[in-house]
């Protein structure tokens, strides 16, 4: 990873883990699949009756499994692959670009000290995270 994109992903999750945030990736999809074929089966076994029950029981069942674990957002940052922190990179660097910085220490001091620059850079973040991820985001912090 880049020097100065790997700098920008550490201060997103200073950043991120300063506030305490934590996002779950709903997966949609399988629970759809798990709806789907449990409804099929009830249609199988007990007809028009059977798919009406498997529809409700496969909904709920869909649901469960999608309903997902919470993860640390500065976890899920880590995991991406370089291609979306490069988008987050691009993203960040339009906020920061009047900073001059040598290393992820300075900059990340320079933006804990700007209110305001932490309120953009969390916006950015979450409104990636909830885009692009489609995630549930809960703020645990400040």
């Amino acid at each position: 990873m880049p020097v100065m994109v790997e700098d920008i992903m550490k201060l997103l999750c200073t950043l991120s883990e300063d506030r305490k945030m934590k996002a779950a990736v709903k997966h949609s999809g399988r629970g759809a699949l798990v709806t789907g074929t449990v409804a099929f089966v009830g249609g199988l076994v007990g007809g028009p009756p059977g798919l009406a029950v498997g529809g409700a029981v496969g909904g709920l069942l869909g649901a469960w499994m999608t309903s997902g674990q919470f993860k640390p957002i500065p976890q899920i940052l880590l995991e991406l692959p370089p291609a979306e922190q490069q988008k987050l990179f691009n993203e960040a660097s339009a906020i920061i670009r009047h900073l001059d910085w040598a290393d992820a220490v300075q900059l990340t001091t320079l933006v804990m000290g700007s209110e305001a620059l932490q309120q953009q850079l969390l916006a950015m973040l979450v409104g990636y995270i909830t885009k692009e991820l489609r995630a549930e985001i809960r703020c645990l912090g400040v």
